[in-house]
């Protein structure tokens, strides 16, 4: 069934390998819990499902991935549901709960710079890293955008690049000068000699002159994150956070960011909005003349 689900998911919705694969990692994920507890995939009940997510709940998970859980969880039954493989659909009602509201995790101006100080550009690795980091901060792309750059999706001297987001979508993106300098010190120098003999159409190579994972990137953040003691909350998504939260604090336009995030829905875009109403909120109490510090005491 979970094959099948898979197969549909590729083949009649146009959803990316990521996106699949994430839909197979939760789905066994939940298999796993429905033979503990020695429950049928096609006769769970609606109690079944609530069970599972009070379990993730109380197992200590991110709010965000419980909430990915349900929505996939919809998405199967729904599918199982249609092709008549069960009478009816447990998750039809299935809900998350509003206490799983969760804000993005971002970064201050302050803890960037330090970031982006942390490579040693004296070093292929190091200018790579730099630049890595310096894209994603200066564009939000996503993490499996960012690996799967090749070099003819750069244009440097005009400073945009052009991607394949969510949905085979295709975008384009400007980004900063700070960007276009380590990009081309990493291209005319690290990315050379990490190609050694080797030849790759992909921009962000190993030490191996091969393409760089997802996860060798994570490490590479992580490890970044531990010298600054930020390894809670840095991620490659941290910095997506990061470049959206930044944009709409100096007074970008809603609609821009989401463009340039790829988001297919502004409410998707929209939930930065609570992070930069607070952020208004703290220059309000700051420095209106009648509502000072005292006053807000």
């Amino acid at each position: 069934m979970i094959e099948r689900f898979a197969n549909y998911l590729m083949s009649e919705r146009g959803l990316s390998k990521n996106t699949v694969e994430s839909y197979l990692f939760d789905l066994t994920h939940f298999k796993e819990f429905l033979e503990l507890n020695k429950i049928n995939i096609a006769k769970v009940k609606e109690e079944d499902l609530t069970g599972y997510i009070a379990y993730l709940y109380n197992s200590g998970y991110a709010p965000m991935t419980i909430k990915r859980h349900v929505a996939t969880l919809r998405s199967f039954y729904k599918f199982l549901f249609n092709e008549g493989e069960i009478a009816s659909n447990p998750a039809e009602i299935l809900e998350t709960p509003k206490a799983f509201k969760m804000l993005p995790k971002y970064l201050t101006d302050e803890e960037v710079e330090k970031l982006l100080n942390l490579p040693d550009i004296s070093t292929p690795t190091g200018q790579r890293d730099k630049a890595m980091i310096e894209l994603l901060y200066a564009t939000g792309l996503r993490v499996s955008e960012l690996i799967d750059l090749k070099m003819n999706n750069l244009n440097l001297e005009e400073r945009f690049l052009i991607t394949i987001g969510k949905g085979s979508k295709e975008r384009l993106v400007p980004f900063s000068k700070k960007a276009y300098n380590c990009l081309k010190e990493y291209i005319n120098d690290g990315r050379l000699k990490l190609l050694k003999d080797k030849k790759s159409y992909f921009l962000f190579l190993n030490t191996r002159g091969n393409k760089i994972t997802r996860q060798g990137f994570w490490k590479i953040l992580k490890a970044y994150g531990q010298k600054l003691g930020i390894a809670h909350k840095l991620s490659p998504h941290t910095l997506r956070h990061t470049f959206a939260t930044h944009l709409l604090e100096h007074g970008a336009d809603l609609r821009a960011v989401q463009i340039m995030l790829g988001h297919s829905d502004i409410s998707t875009t929209q939930i930065y909005t609570h992070i930069t109403n607070e952020r208004l909120k703290q220059i309000y109490f700051n420095y209106h003349p009648r509502a000072k510090k005292k006053d807000k005491d």
